[in-house]
C-alpha cells in the first residue's frame, strides 16, 4: 500500500477532515451565541455531560487526552467559565472536575451544532457505511494506543 500520494494518503485526508470539520464547528458556535466553546474542549465536554465530577487522571483517559494537554485545556476551560476544579475529599491528591453552570447551560446549543454540523459532513453517506467509517477509526486509535505503548 502507497502512502506517498497526497489524496492517496490517509493521514492527509484525517487532516483534511479534522481541519475543516474544526472550522465549521467554530463558525456554528459562533452562530449559536458558545463562543466560549472551542472545538477542542468537545472532548472534555462531552465526558463531564455523561457523567460529571471526574478525576483529572479518569478524565483524561474518558476523553482521550494525554495528562500534559489536559492542564493546559483544563486552566483554558476554567477561565472560560465552563469547568471547575476541586480537591477530592477522598484524596486530598488528586482534583475533580465539575461543569459549571454554564458548562451545564450550553449542552443544548453545543449539541445541536454538533448535530448539525456532523448531518451536512455525514451527508449522503449510508448509515452502514458510516458505522464502518466509525468502526475502522477506533481501530486506528487503539493501533495507535498499541504503538505508543498504552
Amino acid at each position: 500500500m502507497q502512502f506517498t500520494e497526497l489524496t492517496g494518503c490517509p493521514y492527509y485526508l484525517v487532516s483534511r477532515v479534522s481541519l475543516q470539520v474544526t472550522s465549521a464547528l467554530k463558525k456554528g458556535f459562533l452562530a449559536a451565541d458558545v463562543q466560549t466553546v472551542r472545538p477542542a474542549y468537545l472532548g472534555v465536554l462531552m465526558s463531564l455531560w455523561q457523567t460529571d465530577g471526574l478525576k483529572v487522571v479518569a478524565l483524561g483517559r474518558m476523553a482521550g487526552l494525554e495528562p500534559s494537554t489536559m492542564t493546559g485545556l483544563l486552566d483554558r476551560m476554567e477561565r472560560d467559565g465552563l469547568v471547575a476544579r476541586r480537591v477530592d475529599p477522598q484524596d486530598r491528591r488528586a482534583q475533580l472536575v465539575e461543569l459549571t453552570r454554564l458548562g451545564n447551560e450550553v449542552k443544548a446549543p453545543v449539541q445541536a451544532v454538533m448535530e448539525g454540523v456532523m448531518s451536512r459532513v455525514f451527508t449522503g453517506i449510508a448509515a452502514a457505511d458510516l458505522e464502518a467509517t466509525k468502526e475502522l477509526l477506533r481501530q486506528v486509535l487503539g493501533n495507535l494506543q498499541e504503538v505508543a505503548g498504552k
